[in-house]
């Protein structure tokens, strides 16, 4: 591999557009979004909503494909994978973490977490430990037996986060995820989500409206407005 190779960014887009057809209107919701994010970086988005911040998480992650422009992942493009591959960036590259937690109703915590691990392969023993690894890394371990509706909101997104983050993906992308939480509790779910970044040296993108969250937690923040990149800096200590 070439010196210049080896200093490419992890994730780059170039001319990134994502455009949906409302009736007979076309409606441009990210508009031709170049942006390199390092290795080990924590990067916010910030926009308000409708700014397009979702929809770049969403062709981040392969959940979503670009209308034009594209999504490099280590310097391959996403277009370029197959079903399969796509299927496997998802469940192994990558750990999501929206505003609503997602977890089943049904199972405990520790049993929610130890879910995202099945579809890799991994069950039993070696499931429970790495979920119960997870759950004490975000400080759930007192209540790994109970069910979401025995929860509070934070420690839903504790447990969705243990989830994201059990299969340790080198990408953690979090969509508003303290969005649903009061002032307090968000703090300590952003936290964790800092420490993270820092523990385990997981690439953060994380999408959010609040400017003084993201100017404290991100290495760099860069602003969307109306689908479009229009500023981005490194975060002053």
């Amino acid at each position: 591999m070439s010196s210049a190779e080896g200093h490419e960014p992890f994730i780059e887009t170039r001319g990134l557009t994502r455009e949906y057809r409302v009736g007979p209107s076309i409606v441009r919701a990210l508009g031709e979004v170049s942006l390199n994010v390092r290795r080990g970086e924590f990067l916010a988005v910030l926009g308000v909503s409708g700014s397009g911040k979702s929809t770049l998480l969403h062709l981040l992650g392969g959940l979503d494909t670009p209308t034009a422009g594209s999504v490099l992942i280590a310097g391959r493009d996403l277009a370029t994978f197959t079903s399969y591959e796509r299927t496997v960036y998802r469940r192994t590259v990558v750990g999501f973490v929206f505003q609503s937690y997602y977890l089943v109703p049904s199972l405990t915590a520790e049993e929610n977490v130890a879910l995202a691990l099945t579809f890799q392969g991994t069950f039993g023993r070696e499931g429970r430990r790495r979920a119960d690894e997870a759950i004490r890394r975000v400080g759930l371990e007192r209540r790994a037996r109970h069910r979401p509706s025995q929860l509070s909101g934070g420690e839903q997104q504790r447990v969705a986060l243990a989830r994201a983050i059990v299969h340790t993906p080198p990408l953690l992308l979090a969509d508003e995820p303290t969005g649903n939480l009061d002032r307090a509790t968000a703090q300590e779910v952003i936290s964790l989500v800092q420490q993270i970044h820092r523990d385990l040296g997981t690439t953060v993108v994380m999408v959010t409206h609040d400017l003084e969250m993201a100017s404290r937690v991100a290495d760099r923040v860069v602003h969307l407005r109306d689908g479009h990149l229009v500023e981005e800096g490194a975060v002053l200590a």
